[in-house]
C-alpha cells in the first residue's frame, strides 16, 4: 500500500514539474532587457550590457547570485505555504508554480554570469544548465545537438523524472493536514536553494573558463606582437 502511494505521488510530482518547466519555457521566460535594468538599478551592477559582467570581479557576481537565489527561495516558500494548506490535492499546481519559479531563477543566474538565450544553441545550453541543477549530466549525451524544439522537451522529461524521484519521500509529508503548509513552505525553500546553488556552480564554472580562454588569447596575441615592437 505504501509503495503504491509513493508510485502515485511520484507520477503526480513528475507531472507537476514537467508542466511548470514547459510553462517556463514557453510563457514565463525572464526578459533579458528588463533584467539588465534590474541588475543596474536594483543590484547596482555597473554594466551597460551583459558582456560587461566579464570585466567585473567574480565575487561581485557571486554576491548578486546569492541574492537572486534567496529571492527565489522566499517566493517559493510563500507559494508552498499557500498551496500546502490543500495537502496533496494541490501538489500538481504547486509544483507547476514552483518549477516556473525555479527555472526563472536559473535564467537569471545564466544572464548574471553573461550567458544569454537568444539563439537555439544558447537555449539548449540553458537547459543543459537546468539539467545540471537537477543533478543530471546531459552534455555528453547530446554532443550533436538536436533542433531545440525536440531537445528541450526531452530534457524537461528527464529533469521531471529526476526531480520526482528526489522529492517523493519528502513530499509524502504533505499527507499530514495540519503540517502541510509548513512542510510545503520548507520543501519549496529547499528545492530552490538546491537547484539554485547547482545552477550557480554550473554558470560560474563556465564564466571562469571563458575568462581564462580570453586571457590566454590575449597573451598569445601579445607574444606575437612583441618581435615587431622590438624591431
Amino acid at each position: 500500500m505504501a509503495e503504491e502511494r509513493k508510485s502515485w505521488l511520484r507520477r503526480r510530482v513528475e507531472a507537476g514539474v514537467s508542466k511548470g518547466l514547459n510553462r517556463a519555457y514557453t510563457t514565463v521566460r525572464v526578459d533579458p532587457d528588463k533584467f539588465l535594468l534590474q541588475l543596474r538599478a536594483g543590484y547596482r551592477v555597473p554594466i551597460s550590457g551583459y558582456h560587461g559582467v566579464f570585466s567585473l570581479e567574480i565575487h561581485e557576481l557571486d554576491v548578486v547570485a546569492e541574492s537572486i537565489i534567496r529571492g527565489g527561495m522566499k517566493m517559493a516558500a510563500v507559494e508552498g505555504a499557500g498551496f500546502g494548506l490543500g495537502g496533496l490535492i494541490t501538489i500538481v499546481p504547486d509544483l507547476g508554480v514552483l518549477s516556473a519559479i525555479t527555472m526563472r531563477t536559473v535564467q537569471k543566474l545564466s544572464l548574471l554570469y553573461g550567458f544569454q538565450f537568444n539563439t537555439d544553441d544558447e537555449i539548449a545550453e540553458l537547459w543543459i544548465a537546468a539539467a545540471s541543477a537537477a543533478g543530471l549530466d546531459v552534455s555528453r549525451e547530446f554532443v550533436e545537438r538536436e533542433v531545440v524544439q525536440r531537445f528541450v522537451p526531452r530534457v524537461i522529461q528527464r529533469i521531471a523524472a529526476k526531480a520526482s524521484a528526489e522529492m517523493v519521500e519528502k513530499w509524502a509529508g504533505r499527507l499530514i493536514p495540519l503540517a502541510s503548509s509548513a512542510i510545503g513552505a520548507g520543501l519549496n525553500y529547499w528545492f530552490v536553494r538546491a537547484w539554485g546553488e547547482r545552477a550557480r556552480t554550473h554558470f560560474r564554472k563556465r564564466h571562469l573558463q571563458l575568462r581564462a580562454a580570453e586571457r590566454e588569447k590575449a597573451t598569445i596575441i601579445e607574444q606575437k606582437t612583441l618581435p615587431s615592437v622590438e624591431s
